[in-house]
């Protein structure tokens, strides 16, 4: 049997043991056939090899494995499963809109000022806090006030078949799509209407897609808030859970390859970090090294699941005033930790605090692009709506707890203290914008009911150039059906 175990002051790795180390040994003298466009593994390896093996000691036994050089020791110790404290959370406004710790803390960009370009608005200085408001008037990233509930009136009036707000997880929507650039691709979940919405995608758009007609790019084969824009770069919405993560990874690392100057921003909730598509995910980003954000909204519950159901932790105390991209996250504690067991940087940031998420954002954006590496970032925040129109919260959340966060915790009324104590932005502002925005929306709405719906025969196109016998027959059966009972199905649809 070869001997894999050398001493780290004596020669070199015997031929095999250090041969078995390298993937190309096994393909003779071809490592071009095995090349991967890697830039940092071999550098990292490095530092841990010097900084666990002391070359010093002759008494030292290292086993030179395929991964790298580990040190033998005779003293038998486990590794905890936490550290004493729990990963701070970067903040830098307070519930009450005042700015923490150093004011220079307060980086807005001058993209702030804009208002997003879905939106059609006469106030061209309105700040971050007005998207706020006005999604939330909108209903299509937030939860409005009683006389802008249109979208969901709709549902409950059976006008549409399904629908869900992001009441309370404003600030991640709005403050990462705007620390993002329109080159860098988004894999969302379905809470990130808000990151279409400062693209450009219109409340004609949106309403279009609820009501599948067809002017709906998706041609009405989704099921209503599951939107989708090549144009922005704004992957479709996929409703099982996890599967938009690993798919991210991949585009990531083509646009590795490309030498492209942008990155993949990919959404998911706490419960979709319990799937198995999570796991893998942010093993093989940080496999191949790709610019992959893993942006994980933690909102404390999986639909009905608690979080204190599905990993080990709870809500940590909101503070720390500084960034502080942790570099080695450490023992269970939630989500952000994760990150360490696959070698991800990763932070964790008050997601209810839309200046620390765009500051966040916008500094693992640049790492992400210029260290070609992927991060994790865990947005603490709380879903204030029911998870769709098809949950009822209220039976299994106290009413006080969704009370509080509504009222005490809003990311929007948080942002409008500050932009407000800024002088920056006003009840007449306020007045006007929810006006015009309300008025968008009923006349968005009512010409998506309008619009003719797609025709049957966009079920079975855009997939093959030549439509395969199977479908073909597919399709002649479902016109006979529904020629034979008509009644059951919907006279809207031209056949």
């Amino acid at each position: 049997m070869e001997n894999f175990f050398v001493h780290s002051s004596g020669s070199s790795a015997m031929s095999h043991g250090h041969k078995y180390g390298r993937p190309h040994a096994f393909m003779g003298n071809s490592a071009s056939l095995f090349h991967l466009p890697r830039f940092k593994s071999t550098e990292v390896e490095s530092k841990l090899d010097s900084q666990y093996i002391n070359e010093d000691d002759d008494d030292q036994q290292v086993l030179d494995f395929p991964g790298g050089k580990v040190a033998f020791t005779s003293e038998m110790s486990f590794i905890s499963e936490s550290d004493d404290k729990r990963i701070p959370c970067y903040q830098v406004l307070d519930d009450n809109g005042e700015p923490i710790g150093s004011k220079s803390s307060v980086q807005v960009s001058l993209k702030l000022l804009l208002v997003p370009t879905g939106l059609n608005v006469e106030h061209p200085y309105l700040k971050l806090s007005t998207q706020g408001n006005c999604s939330k008037d909108v209903q299509l990233h937030g939860h409005p006030p009683n006389d802008g509930q249109h979208i969901l009136r709709a549902q409950r009036q059976g006008r549409i078949s399904f629908y869900l707000t992001t009441s309370g997880e404003e600030a991640i929507n709005i403050a990462s799509a705007a620390a993002l650039t329109a080159d860098d691709l988004v894999l969302p979940q379905y809470r990130e209407p808000g990151v279409l919405l400062w693209r450009g995608f219109t409340l004609q758009d949106f309403a279009n897609q609820c009501f599948g007609n067809k002017a709906d790019s998706g041609k009405a084969r989704q099921m209503p808030i599951h939107y989708a824009s090549k144009i922005l770069n704004y992957f479709a919405v996929s409703s099982p859970m996890a599967t938009q993560l690993p798919q991210a990874v991949g585009v990531a690392y083509s646009l590795k390859m490309e030498g492209k100057n942008a990155c993949v921003a990919t959404y998911c909730g706490d419960g979709g970090s319990s799937e198995g598509d999570f796991h893998a995910a942010l093993n093989f980003a940080a496999v191949m090294e790709a610019p992959v954000l893993f942006i994980c909204r933690n909102n404390g519950w999986a639909i009905s699941t608690p979080i204190e159901d599905q990993f080990r932790s709870t809500l940590p105390p909101l503070s720390l005033s500084s960034i502080y991209i942790i570099p080695d996250p450490r023992g269970g504690d939630g989500l952000v930790v994760r990150g360490r067991a696959y070698g991800i940087r990763s932070i964790r940031v008050d997601g209810n605090d839309a200046l620390a998420v765009y500051n966040a954002i916008h500094t693992a954006r640049e790492m992400a692009i210029s260290e070609q590496r992927p991060l994790l970032v865990e947005a603490l925040t709380y879903r204030v709506g029911h998870h769709s129109t098809s949950d009822d919260s209220t039976k299994y959340r106290p009413l006080d707890e969704i009370e509080y966060w509504k009222k005490a915790r809003d990311p929007v009324n948080r942002l409008r203290k500050w932009v407000e104590g800024n002088g920056w932005w006003n009840e007449k502002y306020e007045s006007e914008l929810r006006s015009s925005v309300r008025k968008q929306l009923l006349e968005s709405i009512q010409i998506a009911e309008k619009i003719e719906k797609p025709p049957l025969s966009d079920l079975f196109t855009d997939v093959y150039d030549n439509l395969p016998s199977n479908l073909q027959e597919q399709e002649k059966l479902l016109r006979e059906t529904i020629e034979r009972n008509p009644q059951n199905y919907p006279s809207d649809i031209p056949i």
